[in-house]
């Protein structure tokens, strides 16, 4: 070894040490799980940024501790699981891997809801508070989001229209995303985000329905040669439904100065944060890496997407029906008010 891979090899060493002993003095280490990588931009610009702030308003007595890509173990939709239980103090998760657990959430994830991931992201506060508590309990929610509007990935051929679809199997993310890709013609094959890169290169599926949001991460521009987005100033295709929760054990343990801390960085203002940025800066992520590496952009015609739309309008019966028969009253009026909910913020933009 070099006299520099020694010097190297001792700051390394020397800076891991100092950040446990900085972690050791902390009155609080909670214990963060998601199942994207480190240098996604769920962490590092969502997670991060918002563990610093905490950490430094409650002067250094609440710390964070990362676990990207699973690292505590199981699998993605086990992560509401693991905060209830205690694996882990704070996930970012994905309600909707959990088929029927949270029917409520999965209004804000029907086709075309919205044209705005920052305006969806405090309906859905606002919805839960109002409406959903009882589908969290064990949790202490921080925010809840969606990603950007999600598209339609292609290796081989563009979806230009919805004859497009016929003969492709294309991976959906939950229930909703399954029913809709039969809807427009293609063959729904469910999986989670980790699994799509393996299931793009070995022709499991000629496609994929996700944000912009997952595509440097899982080096999806690399993967494919075709993006199919909806047509400006219309509804995205789907958003998917996030939710940033905490162990309820854990935060009613906290001395209420901790909490106050806890509670000024969370709700409404933290969702609408969240909301804003897979607006804005993972969009023009995403296009340039398509762009970079060549692939094609296509941008839905407005009646195109209008046919889309109506094919996708019997997805609301769908949803009210699972609501009432898990008990809810009125699927409908339920519906109606996520719909006013998001027309709301979006008028507040």
């Amino acid at each position: 070894m070099t006299r520099l891979s020694k010097i190297l090899l001792a700051l390394t060493v020397a800076g891991t040490l100092g950040q446990a002993a900085h972690a050791a003095d902390a009155e609080v280490v909670l214990k963060v799980h998601h199942q994207l990588p480190a240098h996604s931009v769920t962490q590092a610009n969502l997670l991060e940024p918002w563990a610093k702030k905490i950490t430094e308003e409650s002067d250094g007595r609440i710390q964070f501790q990362f676990y990207p890509s699973m690292q505590l173990g199981g699998t993605p939709p086990q992560l509401v699981d693991q905060v209830r239980d205690g694996v882990a103090d704070i996930i970012w998760a994905l309600p909707g891997y959990n088929s029927g657990r949270f029917p409520l959430i999965s209004a804000f994830e029907q086709p075309f809801m919205s044209t705005s991931a920052e305006a969806t992201s405090q309906a859905m506060w606002t919805f839960i508070e109002e409406h959903g508590q009882k589908e969290f309990q064990g949790m202490h929610l921080l925010a809840t989001h969606v990603t950007d509007g999600a598209l339609v990935h292609t290796t081989k051929k563009p979806i230009k229209k919805m004859a497009d679809f016929r003969g492709k199997k294309i991976r959906a993310a939950n229930r909703t995303s399954t029913k809709l890709i039969s809807l427009l013609g293609g063959t729904p094959v469910a999986m989670p985000v980790p699994q799509i890169p393996e299931a793009l290169s070995k022709g499991v599926v000629d496609g994929a329905i996700v944000p912009w949001d997952v595509v440097p991460a899982l080096k999806l521009h690399e993967l494919v040669k075709y993006h199919t987005e909806m047509a400006p100033g219309q509804p995205a295709l789907m958003y998917t439904t996030v939710i940033i929760a905490m162990n309820s054990a854990v935060y009613d343990k906290l001395p209420a100065d901790l909490k106050k801390v806890i509670d000024d960085n969370s709700g409404l203002a933290f969702s609408r944060q969240a909301g804003r940025l897979f607006d804005t800066q993972v969009v023009e992520t995403g296009h340039a890496l398509a762009k970079k590496e060549g692939n094609e952009i296509y941008v839905l015609p407005i009646e195109e997407q209008q046919k889309w739309m109506k094919v996708a309008s019997r997805l609301d019966k769908d949803w009210i029906d699972e609501v009432e028969d898990k008990g809810y009253d009125n699927g409908a009026a339920l519906l109606q008010d996520a719909r006013d909910l998001v027309k709301k913020y979006q008028q507040q933009q």
